[in-house]
């Protein structure tokens, strides 16, 4: 693991959190413009109940336009990319579904930028997304988390505790 260090660098992480930003960004710009087409997409699918499109396709950008936003401020890091992570996996699982039942349909991922088809540069996209989130998940730590090798035992410094009288 020693040939993968460099990633464990802050400047690392912060590349990767804003990399991952900008594409959740990009992508939620034109699912909130044109929230009507997004929602054609997402039922093009024909994963979710007819009653849940229209909510999916208010909801989802909203939600990557907030986890970017954490992403890019480097508020909850870990969170946001534990919510990138998951959201990334449901897409990954809607487009391996869409082609495993050979649906011709119009990936959605960008809203309505480009029209790309569902197919194996989507899965690739996807799992290079995927990749980069649950490595941030994996090794970014956060502020409230102790310092592997501190003395500090859920908030309380073990040498206090056994200098109290009793």
């Amino acid at each position: 693991m020693k040939s993968l260090a460099w990633l464990d660098n802050k400047w690392v992480h912060l590349l990767l959190r804003w990399a991952l930003a900008g594409v959740f960004i990009f992508a939620a710009v034109s699912k909130i413009t044109a929230p009507d087409k997004f929602a054609i997409a997402i039922s093009n699918y024909r994963l979710l109940p007819h009653e849940w499109v229209n909510l999916a396709a208010i909801v989802v950008p909203w939600v990557e336009v907030m986890t970017a936003l954490l992403l890019i401020f480097g508020v909850w890091v870990r969170a946001s990319a534990l919510v990138f992570t998951g959201m990334t996996v449901a897409f990954f699982f809607m487009i391996s579904s869409a082609l495993a039942r050979g649906l011709n349909i119009e990936c959605g991922c960008f809203g309505t930028i480009g029209g790309k088809r569902v197919g194996l540069t989507s899965l690739l996209l996807d799992a290079a997304l995927l990749l980069m989130a649950a490595w941030l998940v994996w090794r970014v730590k956060n502020a409230s988390q102790p310092e592997p090798g501190s003395n500090v035992s859920g908030g309380i410094n073990s040498e206090s505790q056994s200098a109290q009288p009793s």
